[in-house]
Parts: structure tokens; C-alpha cells; sequence
């Protein structure tokens, strides 16, 4: 508040100066044109309407008033809102006066309009602003509020005559909707959607909104803001399985209890680039990326919605989008993801309102690097439900673990750890519901080993923590039996002890004195006193409790550890929020106390942030702002947490007293709370809390020994005692755990030193609000749409109850009102400033900042000024963004092109240094090669004298050489001579000595032949070399013997082929005599037809010449074996001139193709031959024999073919020379006869 008392500051002095100039800027405005904006009362911050604005004389309260009109609709009507007031039982109504004449949809949030072409010109009817609240509910929902009548007095009759739509209100409470038939004083005749009339109050009446904003995507968007219309508005959506909806920042996600295809990796690909327009948790996920990469902040995206509106799928899928938009290639991303399977199995049941609801809260913060990768994540989680683990209601189940334990151990596991059924064990039956429709509980098990492993946790840990949870299943089967009349008891000794005694690595005699005795310090003696039936089933049931939480914080460790091995943090992340929902049942107690607690302080966060910083930092700079009311809370926070009359205070102080009881807490909470607004005494332990999502009456049963949580020092001592290495680590971090504490009284008085768990969990609180208050929020709201988890179903009660209880209207209504886009002074002047041409602009950042606005025309409704910030509409800062990004690709392409010249031109400056220095260069190179091959050559000549006195030398000495070894050779072949010479003389006489020693050699062999054969001696290696030889022999004979076997093999596989292919040679072979005959005795019949012919038509002819027929007799007596010589080619003639030459001038040209007839049989019957020659030759039968017979074959056809087309003109020719010399006279046409036979 310096800042307003300040008015010598230089931001003071800009500020004003600032006003003065807009004021002035409108008085030089001519008075007969109109504004360009609309004129509002100054305490009023509304978006102006988009439509045209005109004079017009309206009448309100029966004065008549010269102003300008807001809107103007189709018909030229013009209407003005006044005010608009929330009423009862519902998110707010418009409190109008309008003429008769004029269209209450002129005004409203935004307008409506009342035609729909107009509203198609203005885009649905969107827009903001024009909703005023000038009062709310108080925490108790006092609905007995008069301020809150609706006057439809003035325009009910314009709603009679346009025929609009309205909202009734019927007697049950359900809205319909309708249309006015008539009014009479109060009430009103409303004809139905349904077909019925019906008689209601007018106060009963809302304004509907029109068609065309059925199904709108933000509520910010619709003309009316009231329950039916944003009832109708996210039902229309819904039934079309759009869940996700807007309200200003928050997103309204409505749990579909189905699969739709919304989700995944391909819907990702596909539609990412459309995420900043459309209403979805990918959006969100997304926007909360892009700010933490443009600003460095961290994030936080907090999900929240009573039980069963589908928060954990919610923050599943936002953790999905950001693993695939922080996906780093490392694997990272892939471990985050699987922490949701180990949680879920250990920390999420089924209660009667979900089937998979989390009964604890957790905070994921994923952690990125500079670059935007995912590098590491944390989990902290909050106020596991101990109890769940030995206390079922009916028809819900306890958490998942167990009965995937059950179903899906493996055969090895199930006999090693003795695990039976579920239905075998008494914490999971008790309940009669063992199964989920259309969960498979086995199949879970195996996603869950799955995401152990993804978790590196080993296998020795996963069998140590299967172990543990089958002693606590273990544990809660034991049984107690009373042995005396004050009901004490001792551990039955059965299977159950057994089994969790070898489970937990102790023995049986000490589990069952830690469960059924406990010791008491008297004196220096220790007494072991019984406990009653009911005391050893809690310390019974506190055990297994107390496991089982340990267990779940270990694993949360492990996973905290595997998440952050080689990572490291920059300081950039993303929280996730997922905390248990409001829950109201017929009977809750502490665990239901500790969750609606800590939804009244994340409700009071999101109070802070959407209302009560937003609306502080208008007031706080100084902008024109009308204060939006809302629903808080704070007075319920005073309740839990005040000191020392709070409801925490006073537990606490009940659990340190030991005689305290349930039914003396009820009474203390009665006598010092009674007082407060928020709380509601009631009789028999009971009592209630006004709630901002309703009242819910808690039953005090239990609630000090819960928030106790007692573990006995017996038992703590058991399990320091144990083998099992986890239990001993569980026991060692009990900050009592070296203490020896003996008996009730010392037990309560160190329970009371111990951080309550009320108490524990109040600061876990805290910790998590200043870890969210340091991020940027982003809100998602589920709704559960119907309370038997059915798709398609949409109870209007239910869903009005939790938007009520989101404060979703008043989110809508400050976001139209409001300014959510807003940068200081400095930071516009420094960003935006460079886009004004006038360079004399003071460079006061203020200044600049408003000169930056005028210049692009940005209207004076759609920003304020504040002392330190500027504050703009929706969409103002995006067309400023627009014009930047223009402006500086411009200057980038300036920049690129005078960076292209610049670099050209010193490009072809440097180009012609170097050439310069390029000639210098290569001319010293030149002169350098030059001097050395002129030295070369020097040298060469010198070379050449040397080898040439060296030529001369060197023959001379070689001559010399010749001579020696030719003088050496001389001597050498002398001196061999007479050795030679020698030697044969020498072998002369030795000859004669010879034959004497052959003599005395014969007569040794003799001798030796009559000594034993035993006493010869052969030397061993010579054996061994002989038996090698011997065996190879016998291997290389083995060889060619299954060689010759192949041979031999393939030999009679061609002797088969080759008897076939000869059986086919032999088979074609016949049927070539076969038609050979045919033709023959075809030619014959022809020969002696002709000859018949030419015998009747020239008998003088006859006498005169030898018959055709004897020379064809002739001709047919040479058929039969010919030389090769025989078979000449002849010349074919195939016209009548031609044959009667060949004929000596006769006409018979069959003779010619009888002879060709006879020279082709000839040749085709030695081809055949031959190649049957040939295959009888051959030894090894082959495919060259089948090939030559299938070409052979084939020429056969062709001349064939040939030869019938020459009979055929043959015949022609005949017929026409028989024409010619037989005229008038009958012919035969045995041709024809012939042919037909043939054929």
C-alpha cells in the first residue's frame, strides 16, 4: 500500500501522466460519432460486447434514461444489464430489468444474442464479463436468502413473445426446460420440453442458453451462468464422450467408466499440435511443460474429486504425455511410469464406491534437465490406511497385493512361502468380496514382478517382501482360546502359528508370548501378565498394521532410489498431486477425518490461488476491479487446526491421557467447539463438520487408539528378534525401539512422547502446501458422474453436488472478469518495446509500455494499468506475441540477407588477396623446382660420364673373369677325368672278392632260416608303422566301397531315366509311322482320283503320254531305305505354271508333293534313328537326348503344318484347271470329300 501514498515516485508520476493522456485522446472524439467503446461505470471491469453500439432510450424502473445501449440484436432492440445475483441453490442468476420490448439474451456474460445469424457473427456467443456477484452463500448454506429473487416482471412478456427458452424448476428440484405461455402476477404458465404444462414461481425461472452453444468447450463461452446450464452444457458433452471441459483455468474431467480413444501414444502423435485449443489432460500436462521450459519455474499439477471420479487414471496419463514429451532415450521415463503399477498393488483397494480407489496421497515431482529430458523423479505419500490391512467393510476388498499374491505366486513361490487361496485367509473373507469383475488378479501379479524388476529391486528383496506380506496374511488366521473365567487367552497352536512363526523367522513360543502375554515392572521382579481376548486380537491386528506400513515405506524408498541413480537435479520439475477424494459414508471414522482434512486444505490452495492472490494482487496494484465473492473455507481450516481449542489440538490431547476414552473426546470436542459455525454436536460419541463439500457426521469410535497407532514393546522386541532381515530393519527405525518398556501405563506414557499420527500427518500437510506454494498450479477437477460406475450414466444431483463443491461458476466468473495475462512494466517495455517506430518515445518503461498499446490499437477495456504490472484480457498478450514473432522473423530476414552481402563482399576480397598471395606462392615454387632440376640434370650428366668409365671397366674385368674360370674349368674336368680312371680299375679287382663274400652271405642265410622264430627280434616302431599303414588301408578301402555304393546308386537312377526317356522316343516314334502312313495313303487316294479325272476329260492325252499314276507307282516303289545322298533337296512350286514345267508341260503338281512327302519321312526317320543310336552309345543316359527328341518333335509339327496349307492351294489350283477344261460338265470334289474324311 506504499505505492498508493506515494504519489512523488517516478511510477506514480507515469501512471498519472498515462491517464491524462487517454483523457484527453477521448475528449478530442467528435460527439456524433460513436464511442468506440461501450460506456460502463467505472467500478465495473466487463469485456466489452463485440456487436455495434448505438443511442437508445431505455427504460429502467419506469424512468427514462438517455445512455448508450450495450447490445443490439437482430430485430434493433437494445437491452442494458444491470446486476446479476447469485440465488439460492444455485451457481448464480441475473438480476435484470429490461423493457418489454428489448431481449434479455442482449445482455449477460458475453451476450447471447437472440437471433442465431447474429450469434454465428459473433462465434457462438462467446465473450466475458457483464456478470456482477454481489453476494454468496455463508459456509452453513444459508439458503434462506431473499436477496437472491430473480425480477421478471419487466421482460417476462418479451420472453412470451420471442418464444425463448427458459430453465424451470420443477417441485422434485429437477430443471427442464421450456417455454413461457403465459404469467400471472407471480407465477407463470411454462410449457415443457416434455409436452406438460406446468404452474411454478418465476422465481423458479432461469434464462436458457441458445443452440448453438449446446456442447461449448469452456464455460467461460455460455451467455448464462447457472446450474442447468452448465449441468446441460457438460451432460451434452459427456453423452458424446467428450469428458474433458473448461472453466477458465481449471479442467473438468468426467470419469467415463470406459475406454475411449482419447489416450496413448498415437493419439499423442496425432493430435499434440491441437492440444493448446482443446479441453484435455494432455493439454494441461503440456502447458505446465512449456511454462516450466519458458520461465525456469516449477510446476505442479494438482488433481482432486471424491473417490472414484478418477484421479489416479487422471495423474496416469499426465505422467504418460510427460514421459513421451521428457523422453530422454535413457529408460527413465520408462521406470516412472511403472512406479504407478507398485503403488497401485500396494496402496489401492476396492471400496464400495471404486473399484481401484488410492487409500493413500502421493506427490510424484519428475524432474527434467536443462535440456527438457526427463532425468530422475521422488515420490512422497501421505497417510496410508493401516487399518484396511485387518478391518474390511463388506463388499470391499483389501489392498490389491494380496490377492494378486494369491492368485498369481508362482508353483515355487506358493510351496516355499506356504501361500494359499485368498479365501483361506481371514483379513481377506471377512469381507464375502474376493474378486473384481473384470480384473484379473493373476495377470496383475505378472505386470507387477514386471515393474519390480523396471524398479531394480532385486530378487532376494521381492521374495523377502512376498515373505513378509504372507506372515501378515499368516498372522491374521491366528486364533486365541480363553482358559479362565476373566476371558484371558493363550495362542492357539496350529498352523497359523506356525506357518507365520517360520515366515518371520522367529519361534513359535515367543510369537505366541509376544501376542497373548505383557510384562510388568514390579519392583525388580517382571511379571508376565495375560491379556484378555479382544487386547490380544489389537496387538494381534497392531502387528500386522504396523508390518505391512513398513513394508509400503520401504518400497516407496527402494523406488526413490532407483529414480534417482545417476540423475541429478537442476532445479526444474513437474509435481503431481494425487491425493485420496472427499469421502462421506453411513459410518466414518478417523481415517475419513485425516482424508476430508486434508481436502479442506487443498481446497483453501485452490481458493488462494484462483481467488484470493488473484483478486489481492488487483486491489494490491491498484486496478479497476469489482471484488468476486466466494465460498471459503477458511473458518473449517480454523476448526482442524486452531490452538489449543482445535479438533487436532484436542485429539491430541485426549490420546496423551491413558483413561481417556472415545465417549470423553466426543464430550470435550462438544464443550469447546460448540460455538464454531462449522461444527455440529451430536449424541452417542457422534458428531459433525460442515464441510465444503458437505456436512459428514463422524462416529469417535476408535479414533483415539488410531491416532495412538500403539505398538507394544513386546512386539517390537519380537521382531528385533526375528531372521527375517526386513522386519529387523522395520524395528530398528522405531525411535523406541531400544527402551524398555514394560506394562499399559509406561506403554501409554511413551506412545504419548510419539508424534501423534494426526499431528504427523498436519505437518506432512504443511510440508506438501509450501512445496506446492513455490510451483505454478494447474488445476484438474474430476467429477464422478454417477455413483454405480456405469458409462453412459449422468446423475444430474451428483454432478451439481461436486461442481458446487469446486466452486466452479465463481472459477468461470472471475476468469471472464478477470485479467489472467500480466507482466511488469519493465519486463512489456523490454520485450515489446523495439516494435515502435518513433525513436523520440521517452524510455520511461511505463511510457513506452502505453505507447506500445496505442500503437497496435489495443482497446483500453482489454488491459488496465497497474503501479507495477500490466494486466490483459484473454488473448491480448497471444496478438502481441503474433506481432513480435512477425516482426523479428522480418528482422531475421533483413539481418540474413545484409549477413549474406557483407559475407559476399568480404568473400570476394579475401578471394582476390589470395590469388595475390596464391602467384607469389606458386612463382617461388616455380623458381625452387626450377633451381633443383637444372641441379638434377647436372648431376645426371655427371652420372653418365662416371657409368660410362665404369662400362669400360667393368668389361674389361669381366674378359678377364671369362679367362680364369675357363683355365679353372680345364684343370677341374683333367683331374675328374683321372678319378674317373681310376675308380674303374679299381672296381675290377674288386669284383673278384665279391663273388667270395656273396658265397659267405649265402651260407648266413641258411643258418639263419634254422633259428626259432621266436628269437628273431622286429623292432616295435617298425610294427607300429606297419599297423598304422594297415589301418589306413582299411579306412581309404572303406571309403571307396561307400563311394562305388553311391556310384553304383546313381548309375541304375540313369539307367531308370534313361528307360523312360527311351520308352517315350519309342512311343512317338510310332505315332510318326502311324501318320506317315496316313499321309501316304492319303496321297494315293489323291494320285488315283486325279488320274481318273484326267482320264475322263483328255483320253488323247491318255494314249499320247505316260499316266501320272505310273509315275506316281513309280515314284511310291522307291519308298524304303534310302543313302544320305538320296535325300537332295527339291524345289518347291506351288503354282500352276510351275507344275506343268515340272511336268513337261503336264498339269499334275501332286507328283511334287509326293516327292517332298517322301524326302521329309526320309530325313525325319534318320534323325530318329540316329538319336536311338546315339542313347545306345552313350553310357550315362542325359537331358540332351529328351531335348534333341523335343526339337526333333517340333520341326516335325512345323513342316507338318506347312504341308497341309500347300495341299490346300493344290487342290485350289486343280479345281480351277479342271473348271477350265471340263466346262459344263459335273465335278467330284473328292478333295473336299477327302479332307472331310481326314478330318
Amino acid at each position: 500500500m506504499m505505492l498508493l501514498t506515494s504519489p512523488s515516485m517516478a511510477v506514480r508520476s507515469s501512471l498519472e501522466e498515462m491517464l491524462d493522456n487517454l483523457r484527453r485522446k477521448e475528449e478530442q472524439i467528435p460527439a456524433d460519432i460513436p464511442p468506440a467503446l461501450p460506456s460502463r461505470p467505472t467500478s465495473r471491469a466487463r469485456l466489452p460486447s463485440s456487436r455495434r453500439l448505438v443511442s437508445a432510450v431505455v427504460k429502467v424502473s419506469g424512468e427514462m434514461v438517455k445512455r448508450k445501449a450495450d447490445v443490439v440484436d437482430g430485430d434493433g432492440v437494445t437491452s442494458e444489464v444491470v446486476g446479476e445475483r447469485m440465488r439460492r441453490n444455485s451457481f448464480g442468476s441475473s438480476k435484470r430489468k429490461v423493457t418489454a420490448d428489448q431481449s434479455p439474451y442482449g445482455g449477460g456474460g458475453g451476450g447471447g444474442g437472440g437471433d442465431v445469424e447474429e450469434r454465428e457473427s459473433r462465434g457462438c456467443g462467446g465473450g466475458g464479463g457483464g456478470v456482477e456477484v454481489t453476494s454468496t452463500s455463508d459456509c452453513n448454506g444459508d439458503e434462506n436468502n431473499s436477496a437472491g429473487v430473480v425480477e421478471w416482471d419487466d421482460n417476462i412478456d418479451y420472453f412470451i413473445k420471442k418464444k425463448l427458452r427458459v430453465w424451470c424448476r420443477l417441485s422434485s428440484g429437477r430443471w427442464e426446460l421450456g417455454r413461457i405461455l403465459s404469467t400471472s402476477g407471480n407465477e407463470s404458465r411454462v410449457h415443457l420440453a416434455s409436452e406438460n404444462i406446468v404452474k411454478v414461481s418465476t422465481t423458479e425461472l432461469l434464462p436458457a442458453n441458445p443452440d448453438i452453444l449446446d456442447g461449448v468447450e469452456d464455460l467461460i463461452q455460455l451467455s448464462y451462468l447457472n446450474e442447468p446450464s452448465v449441468l446441460s452444457n457438460l451432460h451434452y458433452r459427456y453423452s458424446c464422450d467428450q469428458i474433458y471441459s473448461k472453466a477458465g483455468p481449471v479442467l473438468i474431467a468426467i470419469n467415463p467408466f470406459k475406454a475411449l480413444p482419447l489416450h496413448g501414444i498415437n493419439y499423442i502423435a496425432d493430435y499434440r499440435p491441437k492440444f493448446a485449443d482443446t479441453p484435455h489432460v494432455y493439454a494441461t500436462a503440456d502447458t505446465a511443460y512449456d511454462k516450466m521450459m519458458r520461465d525456469g519455474v516449477n510446476q505442479s499439477i494438482i488433481i482432486s474429486g471424491e473417490s472414484g471420479a478418477g484421479k489416479t487414471e487422471t495423474a496416469k496419463l499426465a505422467m504418460q504425455y510427460l514421459a513421451i514429451r521428457g523422453g530422454g532415450g535413457d529408460g527413465v521415463e520408462h521406470e516412472v511410469l511403472q512406479t504407478n503399477c507398485i503403488l497401485e498393488s500396494f496402496g489401492n483397494a476396492k471400496t464400495l464406491r471404486n473399484d481401484n480407489s488410492s487409500r493413500f496421497g502421493k506427490l510424484i515431482e519428475i524432474h527434467f534437465r536443462v535440456t527438457g529430458k526427463m532425468c530422475g523423479a521422488s515420490i512422497q505419500t501421505f497417510l496410508l490406511e493401516k487399518s484396511r490391512v485387518v478391518q474390511l467393510a463388506p463388499g470391499e476388498r483389501s489392498y490389491h497385493v494380496f490377492y494378486q499374491l494369491c492368485s498369481g505366486a508362482p508353483s515355487r513361490l506358493r510351496d516355499k512361502l506356504n501361500i494359499r487361496m485368498a479365501s483361506e485367509y481371514n483379513y481377506l473373507n471377512q469381507s464375502k468380496c474376493l474378486m473384481i469383475d473384470g480384473i484379473d488378479d493373476a495377470l496383475n501379479f505378472q505386470k507387477l514382478q514386471e515393474a519390480l524388476h523396471a524398479a531394480r529391486i532385486s530378487e532376494e528383496d521381492q521374495e523377502s517382501m512376498f515373505t513378509v506380506l504372507t506372515a501378515v496374511l499368516w498372522l491374521g488366521n491366528i486364533s486365541f482360546q480363553i482358559i479362565d473365567n476373566e476371558n484371558h487367552v493363550e495362542v492357539a497352536a496350529d498352523e497359523a502359528l506356525t506357518a507365520a512363526a517360520r515366515l518371520m523367522g522367529c519361534s513359535e513360543q515367543d510369537l505366541m508370548m509376544a501376542l497373548s502375554t505383557r510384562k510388568i515392572q514390579a519392583g525388580k521382579d517382571t511379571i508376565a501378565k495375560r491379556l484378555t481376548i479382544q487386547q490380544a486380537t489389537d496387538t494381534r491386528d497392531a502387528l500386522a498394521k504396523f508390518i505391512y506400513a513398513r513394508l509400503f515405506d520401504w518400497l516407496v524408498e527402494q523406488i526413490n532410489k532407483s529414480l534417482e541413480v545417476g540423475k541429478w537435479r537442476t532445479g526444474r520439475s513437474i509435481s503431481i498431486l494425487d491425493i485420496y477424494g472427499f469421502e462421506s459414508f453411513q459410518r466414518n471414522s478417523f481415517e475419513q477425518f485425516c482424508i476430508n482434512y486434508a481436502n479442506e486444505r487443498l481446497q483453501q490452495h485452490f481458493n488462494r490461488h484462483l481467488f484470493k492472490l488473484e483478486q489481492e494482487d488487483y486491489e494490491a496494484d491498484g486496478i479497476d476491479w469489482t471484488k468476486v465473492d466466494f465460498k471459503d473455507n477458511q473458518e473449517c481450516l480454523n476448526l482442524f487446526e486452531k490452538k489449543p481449542v482445535g479438533l487436532l489440538s484436542l485429539l491430541d490431547e485426549e490420546s496423551n491421557f491413558p483413561k481417556a476414552t472415545d465417549r470423553t473426546f466426543a464430550n470435550k470436542l462438544e464443550q469447546h467447539l460448540s460455538s464454531n459455525s462449522c461444527f455440529n454436536g451430536r449424541r452417542d460419541g457422534e458428531f459433525g463438520i460442515s464441510h465444503y463439500a458437505g456436512q459428514v457426521c463422524y462416529d469417535t469410535s476408535g479414533f483415539l487408539e488410531k491416532n495412538r497407532d500403539p505398538l507394544h514393546s513386546e512386539s517390537l522386541r519380537l521382531l528385533l528378534s526375528c531372521n527375517c532381515a526386513l522386519l529387523q530393519l522395520f524395528a530398528s527405525k522405531m525411535p523406541d525401539h531400544s527402551e524398555k518398556v514394560v506394562g499399559p501405563k509406561s506403554q501409554c506414557a511413551v506412545d504419548g512422547k510419539k508424534q501423534s499420527v494426526a499431528t504427523k500427518f498436519k505437518h506432512q500437510l504443511y510440508k506438501l502446501m509450501q512445496q506446492l506454494e513455490k510451483t505454478t498450479p494447474h488445476f484438474i477437477r474430476c467429477i464422478k458422474p454417477n455413483s454405480m460406475q456405469q458409462p453412459g450414466v449422468y446423475e444430474k444431483d451428483l454432478v451439481l453436488q461436486q461442481l458446487r463443491c469446486c466452486g466452479v461458476l465463481e472459477v468461470v466468473r472471475i476468469a471472464r472478469c478477470g485479467y489472467p495475462n500480466r507482466i511488469t512494466h519493465q519486463e512489456f517495455a523490454q520485450r515489446y518495446g523495439f516494435l515502435i517506430s518513433d525513436k523520440n518515445v521517452s524510455h520511461d518503461p511505463l511510457s513506452l509500455s502505453v505507447v506500445v498499446l496505442q500503437q497496435f490499437n489495443i482497446l483500453p477495456e482489454m488491459y488496465q494499468v497497474g503501479y507495477t504490472k500490466l494486466y490483459f484480457r484473454t488473448g491480448q498478450i497471444g496478438a502481441l506475441e503474433e506481432t513480435r514473432k512477425r516482426v523479428l522473423q522480418s528482422v531475421a530476414g533483413f539481418q540474413k540477407c545484409y549477413r549474406g552481402y557483407k559475407a559476399r563482399s568480404q568473400f570476394g576480397e579475401l578471394k582476390a588477396r589470395v590469388s595475390i598471395l596464391q602467384s607469389f606462392i606458386r612463382g617461388e615454387d616455380a623458381r625452387r623446382k626450377y633451381a633443383s632440376l637444372l641441379k638434377n640434370q647436372r648431376a645426371l650428366l655427371q652420372n653418365d660420364k662416371n657409368k660410362h668409365k665404369h662400362r669400360r671397366s667393368a668389361s674389361k674385368a669381366l674378359h678377364e673373369l671369362e679367362k680364369a674360370i675357363i683355365q679353372v674349368q680345364s684343370v677341374v674336368r683333367g683331374w675328374l677325368a683321372r678319378k674317373h680312371l681310376a675308380d674303374l680299375q679299381s672296381l675290377e679287382g674288386s669284383n673278384l672278392k665279391s663273388d667270395d663274400e656273396q658265397e659267405k652271405a649265402i651260407i648266413q642265410v641258411e643258418q639263419m632260416k634254422d633259428v626259432a622264430p621266436e628269437e628273431t627280434q622286429v623292432p616295435h616302431i617298425v610294427v607300429e608303422e606297419l599297423e598304422r599303414r594297415i589301418e589306413q588301408a582299411e579306412g581309404s578301402l572303406v571309403l571307396k566301397e561307400e563311394e562305388n555304393a553311391t556310384l553304383r546308386t546313381q548309375l541304375q537312377e540313369y539307367e531308370t531315366r534313361w528307360s523312360e526317356y527311351d520308352t517315350k522316343m519309342r512311343s512317338m516314334e510310332d505315332m510318326w509311322k502311324k501318320q506317315v502312313a496316313s499321309l501316304q495313303m492319303s496321297l494315293a487316294a489323291a494320285k488315283k482320283s486325279l488320274a481318273s479325272e484326267n482320264a475322263a476329260g483328255q483320253p488323247e492325252r491318255r494314249e499320247s503320254s505316260p499316266s501320272p499314276v505310273s509315275d506316281d507307282s513309280d515314284d511310291n516303289s522307291l519308298m524304303g531305305p534310302r543313302t544320305p545322298g538320296d535325300a537332295t533337296p527339291i524345289k518347291y512350286s506351288n503354282g500352276i505354271h510351275e507344275a506343268r514345267e515340272a511336268n513337261g508341260g503336264g498339269l499334275n503338281p501332286v507328283n511334287h508333293l509326293a516327292k517332298e512327302f517322301e524326302q521329309q519321312r526320309y530325313i525325319f526317320d534318320e534323325d530318329a534313328r540316329n538319336l536311338v543310336d546315339i542313347r545306345s552309345v552313350q553310357s550315362t543316359p542325359g537331358t540332351n537326348s529328351y531335348e534333341e527328341l523335343r526339337k526333333l518333335k517340333l520341326r516335325f509339327e512345323v513342316w507338318k503344318r506347312e504341308y497341309k496349307n500347300r495341299l490346300r492351294e493344290t487342290k485350289t489350283s486343280l479345281q480351277k484347271l479342271a473348271r477350265g477344261n471340263n466346262t459344263g460338265k459335273s465335278r467330284r470334289r473328292w478333295w473336299g470329300k477327302l479332307s472331310g474324311k481326314k478330318h
